[in-house]
């Protein structure tokens, strides 16, 4: 069962509806937006020239850099006035991308997100408790809004103040809780701490985001808090979260809301399209969007994407979930390296405990690369030992000789109680 039936929408009727809205977007941009005017003119293309969604290939790229560029209104569509809210990304590499929205476009929010918050299992009447950040980030209250649109209570505790994020849980029994998967991790050791096992709480799923995550980590955050955890994903210049969910029945890739976001997979060298099921960079174009249409949008996410009917009846593209960045490659030594293939050799190992740090320096010259990693609470064996299996699986998986690995005791490394969390530092 779906929230919308256009969930479950027939391709050549959902395509068409994607062709209308593709053409009204690009016309809406060409018409109020001067960057878009001028990318499109000097591409020699006019709001004309896109007859159906199978033209989306021939509109430029819009890049993060645009937003920057333009800062703080330059991507606007739509008069002020006609602007309800603005929301913003956290700046921390630079000026902010600025996002607005319509009241027309907050309405659409609220119901892609509840539709997300369906489909991973949320009913109405449940009792949710809002673990993501309120303010400028989109994650706090697009998750509110969509919960109340859903028709399940609320419980707004945002970011932190982890004894209240347990308390909550306990004295509400909250069903639902939405935040970072390494912030589920921290909000179970921190309970264990207070004698609270979370496992025996109500609490029977968490949608988890804003922060890329491996299938072991997803089954370490299952196994700690006895749940389902359900992969949600957004980013704010296309919407906030809610732009595509896993579903709780198959769990099995994250169905993305086509009628509001055309998904592509271009090559994120050349920008070529790929085939379906190659996994390259995630390309996103808004469909409904007023106050801020964007075209073609490089998010710099590394996923790939499949058509095949999900076994929960929805027929919408589903997209794997995003392992990686483009631009958090690492290279080493002249060796490409994703902090997540670390990742997924750390939580092979039953004595890892899911936290890990990666620092990068250069000496003389030459790139290294040094990993701390914690053993489990329980662990009992030798370090030296762990140190030398660690060592070997990573050499084996990545191609390149990890310079220095530091197994450290439980709790050694610092935890992440607000926003994302930080896994790499590059000191070159």
């Amino acid at each position: 069962m779906t929230y919308n039936d256009i969930e479950s929408a027939d391709r050549g009727e959902l395509e068409r509806l994607q062709s209308q809205r593709l053409q009204e977007t690009v016309q809406q941009a060409y018409e109020n937006v001067d960057y878009y005017r001028g990318q499109l003119d000097a591409n020699g293309i006019s709001p004309e020239d896109i007859d159906s969604i199978d033209d989306i290939s021939r509109l430029p790229f819009t890049r993060k850099e645009v937003f920057r560029d333009e800062y703080p209104d330059g991507l606007f569509a739509v008069p002020d006035e006609e602007i309800r809210r603005i929301h913003a990304s956290s700046g921390t590499t630079g000026k902010p991308k600025i996002v607005s929205y319509t009241q027309s476009d907050l309405e659409v929010w609220y119901e892609v997100m509840a539709r997300s918050l369906y489909a991973a299992g949320v009913e109405p009447g449940q009792t949710f408790q809002n673990a993501y950040g309120y303010g400028l980030f989109t994650g706090g209250l697009g998750f509110h809004d969509g919960i109340e649109e859903l028709g399940a209570t609320v419980v707004p505790t945002g970011g932190g103040d982890t004894a209240k994020q347990i308390e909550m849980l306990e004295d509400l029994g909250s069903d639902a809780l939405g935040s970072t998967p390494s912030y589920c991790l921290y909000l179970a050791e921190r309970a264990a701490e207070r004698g609270v096992d979370i496992r025996d709480l109500p609490l029977s799923t968490v949608v988890i985001g804003a922060e890329p995550f491996t299938d072991p980590m997803r089954d370490e955050i299952e196994e700690q808090l006895d749940v389902t955890a359900i992969d949600i994903y957004g980013l704010s210049e296309i919407v906030g979260p809610g732009v595509s969910v896993e579903c709780a029945h198959a769990q099995d890739g994250l169905h993305i809301w086509e009628d509001h976001f055309y998904p592509e997979i271009v090559d994120p060298d050349t920008g070529e399209p790929l085939e379906e099921g190659e996994r390259g960079e995630l390309v996103l174009t808004t469909l409904s969007k007023e106050a801020l249409p964007v075209l073609r949008y490089r998010t710099g996410d590394i996923t790939r994407l499949y058509y095949d009917e999900c076994e929960c009846g929805r027929t919408m593209v589903r997209m794997d979930n995003v392992r990686g960045r483009v631009d958090d490659l690492l290279i080493v030594r002249g060796i490409n390296v994703y902090a997540s293939s670390i990742e997924e050799v750390m939580l092979e190992f039953e004595a890892v405990a899911p936290h890990y740090r990666i620092d990068l320096y250069r000496e003389d010259q030459l790139d290294t690369m040094e990993i701390t990693v914690e053993h489990h609470e329980e662990f009992e064996g030798d370090p030296a030992e762990l140190r030398e299996r660690i060592q070997n699986r990573l050499d084996d998986v990545l191609g390149i000789s990890v310079d220095k690995i530091d197994v450290v005791p439980y709790g050694d490394i610092e935890r992440t109680e607000v926003g994302k969390v930080r896994r790499v530092f590059d000191h070159r």
